[in-house]
Formats: structure tokens, C-alpha cells, sequence
């Protein structure tokens, strides 16, 4: 595509230039690495053993390079970029340093305010069938996610078209506050930063285990400064019984009993329930009894169980992370489903995880939004031991956003940015993109700090609105199942 200048003082034709061109002719310029993306997706083969971390890295989910380069913000989008508060300073006009989830780096601009784009024909006949009624497959997902350039405009503008359809300009959040009783964990999941061994002084902090006083102590803390849920979450520690999830939640409600109780992973309940030889539904009925509400769909990573294997080997498989959820729907207690991606997986698994969570809600109704997790890297013991990628490029976090709306439209009305992982400036940007809900205030996020993020362990309203307000869009706090705070008891 290029003259190869050895001369430095001879300049490069410019990359813009060529890219306009192709765009011309219907096509998008895409870099890739030294070699084609088949043999990247293919490394046993192909690949010496002593390249593949090299390769991995700088490669995307589709095996082409990164296309997450420093980006130039022009004039226009100042004040998206003026978001946060980190300690780099990202002048307009001024080249970044590449984002990555969880990074105190702002992410290029590649959803905006623009007119409607033009999609190619393959990427428009699904998007026409969607505007259509027709309900995207496996394989049209998995398109969606390989999109580039006019395309991903084209989904993103979909997707956003897809949301103010649904649920209007309004953005909502939820005052909360999250509770990780304990950091120490029985399993070994390989991307996790957070879980310690008994004994483990690596990676950050010390292993704890909250007492029950420190427990209620956070609650009421949580209560006065106006949450209306707490987020109940830990590891798997070696001493707990089933009966450990049921007395927490008893604490909570009892300590606060119109606090909405959002907690206890798939994991944490089936593990709950095994080391009690009860069955799961009755369970869950107790874990009701006792006051949870809902759960979160944290410990879904991935529902492809080659991938869950490698990132997650002693844990729950797919079906019985759906079991879970369907069980609790099946009792009256709702949920969520997560997605974290842009570690080993691909777009292929990405598609798999939609189509399997969609069958649940078409059947039960119970998940309430959609949240997609951009893999942290940076503490990852998976990354540090060079057997990942350092997460999702942006493009792919704005289709993950973008495709989730459009592959879930009808069956799920809220799609949710984590500004944790992405920061305030990202999660504006995917406001555009099809996202309607900004998630929770955070009080004490300890997870993806502990993975290396670098965003805040909580942010406040006003902080809220400075990303929302620019938009045009109106900030609205909400509860747990989205309703207004007003509704509930005193």
C-alpha cells in the first residue's frame, strides 16, 4: 500500500489520505500485524512459542493489529475530553498515549454527533432487518462485531436511534455502595486481581474478612448519604458455609430493611448451596426469606466453556451459570448479565454469550439491564503471565455496547457503561452508542481497582452530570429495578 522510504528525512504517504481513498471505494483501511490475522488466530501452528505473548498483545480479537493508537481530539470535542480528573492532562490537538479499560487515558473519538452514515451492504442488510423487527442470530452478531470504520457508525447510530426508541433521553444511575466482605478466595480465576489465598501477600492489599459489625457499619454509612441498594460480593472464602450468604443478608435487612439488597454471584450461590446439600431453588428461597432482591451477574466472564477453561478453570461452567439466574427468576428475584471481554475470547464467543442470555430472558423476563465488563490487564495474573491480550480495543468496546442494544432490543430495555472501567469521557461517549444507564456511585469499588483501573472508587451526582448535560440528556436516579427513589418506604 505503500513506498518504503529507508530515507527518515523522506516522508510516509499519509495513512489519512489512503484511508479516504478506500473508504471511496466501500472498503476500510485496517492495519494489521506482520502477519495476516488467520495465522494470529492460529498461533500453535504457525507461530514460534517464544512470539506468541509478542503477537498476542498487539493484536485485537479478529487477529489484526490494535487499531487504539494515541488519538488527536479536535476542537469540538473539549469538553469530552476535559472529563476526570486523573493526572494526565490531554490537551486538544495533542496526541494520547492508546487507551485501554481501566487506563486514566481518554479514548479516541469514534462516536459522535454526525450525520448518518452508510454502512456496506453486508453490514446494511443486517441493520435494515433490525429496523425491520427481525431478531439478529449467532452468526449476524458475529458480524456485527467484526465491523470497521463506517460500520461501526452506522451500528453505533442504530443502536442509538434503538435506545431513544426504548427509553427516551433519559440517563439514569443508582446511588449504592458495594460491600466485598472478603478478598480471600478458593478458586483461581486468572484474571483476577482482586481474590487472595489465606496466605498471599501479592498483587494489592492484605487478605481480610469484614466482621459483621464493620458490615452493618457500611450499610448505614451507605444509608445516610441516600443509597438505595448495596452490592453484596466476595470471594469464595475456605470457612464459608451456605449459611454465611443467608446471615449476611439477614444483617443487611435487618439493619436496613428498605435497603435493596443486590448480591451473591452464581458462583457464591451454587457454591452456597453445595456445601449444604440443598437443593438450589430452596436455596434461593431462604437467601429471599432472609431479604436479597436480585442478582448480580458477575462470575458470567465468558458462557463459552473452552474459554472458561483457560480463564477460569475451577469455577461454574455455562449451564449452570444460567441455571442460577433462570432458578431465581423462577422465585421472583431479578437480575443482570455481564460480559467481560478482551482477554483470549473472541467475537464468535461474544456472539455465543448474547444468544444464550437472550434465551433465558425470552423465557423468564428476569434480567433488568445489560452490562459489558472491558477486561482490566494490568494486575490480570492472566496478562502478567503473558496469556492474554491487554483488553478490548475501543472500536470493540463501542460495538460490545453498540451490539448488545441492537441484539437484545425488545427482550432488554437498559444497556449499562461501567465508567469504572472506562472512565467518564468513555462512558459519554458510549452514551451515544446505545447505553442508557450509567450504572452505580461505587462507594468502596474494590474489584477493578484491585486489577489495576485507575478511575475512583466512587463519583458523585455532580460528576454524573457532567457527562450526561453536554448531551443534551436529562440525569435521572433510579433504584435497583429501575423505579423512581420516591416509590420506596421511608
Amino acid at each position: 500500500m505503500t513506498s518504503d522510504f529507508v530515507n527518515p528525512e523522506m516522508p510516509w504517504p499519509s495513512i489519512e489520505s489512503l484511508r479516504e481513498a478506500t473508504e471511496l471505494a466501500g472498503g476500510s483501511l485496517v492495519p494489521r500485524l506482520t502477519v495476516y490475522p488467520e495465522f494470529v488466530r492460529n498461533p500453535e501452528r504457525w507461530i514460534d512459542p517464544a512470539l506468541h505473548f509478542a503477537v498476542m498483545d498487539r493484536s485485537d480479537a479478529n487477529g489484526f493489529a490494535r487499531d487504539d493508537p494515541g488519538a488527536v481530539f479536535p476542537e469540538k470535542y473539549a469538553d469530552a475530553v476535559n472529563v476526570g480528573t486523573g493526572a494526565e492532562v490531554i490537551q486538544v490537538g495533542r496526541r494520547s498515549t492508546a487507551w485501554y479499560s481501566g487506563a486514566d487515558i481518554h479514548p479516541s473519538i469514534i462516536v459522535g454527533d454526525s450525520d448518518l452514515v452508510a454502512a456496506s451492504p453486508e453490514i446494511a442488510e443486517i441493520l435494515n432487518g433490525v429496523r425491520a423487527g427481525s431478531v439478529i442470530d449467532e452468526q449476524q452478531i458475529t458480524q456485527l462485531f467484526t465491523a470497521r470504520g463506517n460500520d461501526v457508525h452506522a451500528i453505533a447510530q442504530l443502536a442509538d436511534a434503538l435506545r431513544q426508541e426504548t427509553v427516551g433521553d433519559i440517563v439514569t444511575f443508582v446511588r449504592n455502595r458495594n460491600i466485598n466482605y472478603t478478598n480471600v478466595c478458593t478458586f483461581k480465576c486468572t484474571f483476577c486481581g482482586f481474590s487472595k489465598g489465606p496466605l498471599s501477600l501479592n498483587l494489592r492489599g492484605n487478605p481480610y474478612l469484614l466482621s459483621d459489625q464493620e458490615i452493618v457499619d457500611r450499610v448505614l454509612e451507605a444509608q445516610l448519604l441516600g443509597a438505595t441498594e448495596v452490592c453484596l460480593q466476595g470471594g469464595i472464602h475456605p470457612s464459608f458455609d451456605g449459611e454465611y450468604y443467608v446471615d449476611v443478608a439477614k444483617l443487611v435487612s435487618e439493619a436496613a430493611p428498605h435497603m435493596h439488597i443486590h448480591g451473591f454471584t452464581a458462583l457464591e450461590v451454587l457454591e452456597g448451596s453445595r456445601r449444604l446439600g440443598e437443593p438450589l431453588v430452596e436455596y434461593l428461597l431462604r437467601l429471599k426469606a432472609a431479604g436479597l432482591k436480585s442478582l448480580p451477574g458477575t462470575a458470567a466472564e465468558i458462557l463459552s466453556d473452552d474459554i472458561r477453561a483457560e480463564i477460569c478453570p475451577d469455577k461454574i461452567n455455562t449451564d449452570e451459570w444460567l441455571l442460577v439466574h433462570e432458578t431465581a427468576h423462577s422465585i421472583g428475584l431479578t437480575s443482570n448479565i455481564t460480559i467481560m471481554f478482551g482477554s483470549i475470547e473472541r467475537p464468535e464467543h461474544w456472539a455465543k454469550h448474547i444468544v444464550l442470555t437472550r434465551a433465558v430472558q425470552q423465557r423468564t423476563g428476569g434480567f433488568t439491564e445489560f452490562i459489558p465488563l472491558p477486561f482490566v490487564h494490568m494486575a490480570a495474573p492472566i496478562y502478567l503471565k503473558r496469556k492474554s491480550r491487554r483488553g478490548p480495543t475501543w472500536r470493540e468496546t463501542v460495538l460490545m455496547h453498540a451490539v448488545g442494544r441492537i441484539a437484545y432490543h425488545g427482550f432488554i430495555d437498559n444497556i449499562q457503561a461501567s465508567w469504572v472501567k472506562l472512565g467518564p469521557a468513555g462512558a459519554r461517549q458510549l452514551l451515544l452508542a446505545g447505553v442508557n444507564d450509567l450504572g452505580g456511585t461505587l462507594m468502596d469499588e474494590n474489584i477493578s481497582r484491585a486489577a489495576g483501573a485507575s478511575h475512583g472508587q466512587g463519583i458523585s451526582d455532580t460528576q454524573f452530570a457532567q457527562v450526561v448535560q453536554p448531551l443534551g440528556r436529562t440525569l435521572v436516579q433510579r433504584t435497583t429495578l429501575y423505579q423512581s427513589p420516591s416509590l420506596l418506604p421511608q
